[in-house]
């Protein structure tokens, strides 16, 4: 038995989720696919894989098996893809995750220029504003907003989240223009608000003017814990709401919002691409990092005050990020 590609066919049935499907993407017949498992669960004397006439499970026994064969045949394909050619043409697979907002209006439209690039590398990306467990997960980096606490990843600041307060024309005709932040909090003042996608809880508006920083929460009518979705509630008119600058900016050209509180700053937010500390980093992930902070740095709205960070540095100090 050709203990490699058991290994491969197996984890390409628990991704799949059937012995077709991974024949397929093995360039296999299924009968190999299906004789290569029966070898391994014969090797090893135990059962990785529950079959039926209509779909295929995971044993306790081969959920453990895939999580460790999925790390081996990662490190192996990180081996191969240090050599000379595959730094000249990095190539494989590569898990990246990213926010809702941040993927759909800024990375994905920018993809066809790193593929042009690097034609040989895979992303398969996750967009979502739920908070993943990058080591756990096996995902390979990702973008995210907010500082980095955990020692175990490195965190590369890329950029920064620039907010604005506003609302749309007819809100500010129905509300009034609020001349303080702590307006938001009494009639007729409404608020959009975001939760957090982790903890449930409602962020507050926090704004600066001068020395002064005042913290709100608002009088919310609805809440959201997308930021695409939030933009969406801001411009059917259910309240105030302070959204990112990279979102909100093309609605005010639009005249669709207006801003509000104009001599108020929100709060900025660190963006950093983060990935683990315990592997070094593959050809393609590192082309990935410095591609991805390189279009990071064209984008003023994504930069604090309109200024790009040291586009390719590498990082300064231990992760710390939350």
């Amino acid at each position: 038995m050709d203990k490699f590609a058991a290994m491969q066919a197996f984890v390409r049935v628990v991704e799949g989720g059937t012995f077709t499907r991974a024949a397929d993407s093995l360039g296999l017949p299924k009968t190999t696919v299906t004789r290569l498992i029966q070898q391994l669960e014969d090797q090893l004397r135990t059962r990785l894989l529950h079959r039926t006439t209509r779909r295929v499970t995971v044993t306790p026994e081969g959920v453990a098996y895939y999580e460790r064969a999925l790390r081996m045949l990662a490190d192996l394909e990180e081996l191969e893809s240090s050599m000379a050619h595959a730094r000249v043409s990095p190539r494989g697979r590569l898990r990246v995750d990213v926010p809702g907002a941040l993927g759909r209006r800024f990375l994905i439209p920018a993809l066809p220029d790193f593929h042009a690039r690097h034609p040989d590398i895979q992303i398969d990306l996750g967009v979502t504003d739920r908070v993943v467990d990058v080591i756990g997960d096996n995902i390979d980096c990702v973008i995210r907003g907010g500082r980095v606490l955990d020692e175990s990843l490195v965190a590369r600041r890329i950029g920064e989240f620039v907010y604005m307060s506003c609302a749309t024309p007819g809100y500010v005709a129905r509300c009034g223009a609020p001349e303080h932040p702590l307006e938001l909090a009494r009639d007729p003042h409404t608020v959009v608000s975001y939760f957090s996608p982790i903890t449930g809880r409602l962020i507050p508006f926090v704004l600066r003017r001068g020395a002064e920083r005042v913290e709100v929460q608002g009088r919310c009518i609805v809440s959201m814990n997308d930021s695409c979705a939030y933009l969406d509630a801001g411009l059917a008119g259910l309240g105030a709401m302070i959204a990112p600058a990279f979102l909100a900016r093309p609605h005010l050209d639009r005249g669709e919002l207006v801003p509000l509180l104009e001599d108020w700053t929100p709060d900025p937010k660190p963006i950093h691409v983060v990935y683990p500390r315990s592997k070094t980093p593959s050809a393609r992930l590192r082309v990935f990092v410095d591609w991805v902070t390189e279009r990071f740095a064209r984008e003023p709205l994504l930069q604090p005050r309109g200024q790009p960070l040291a586009a390719l540095s590498p990082p300064r100090r231990r992760a710390k990020a939350g």
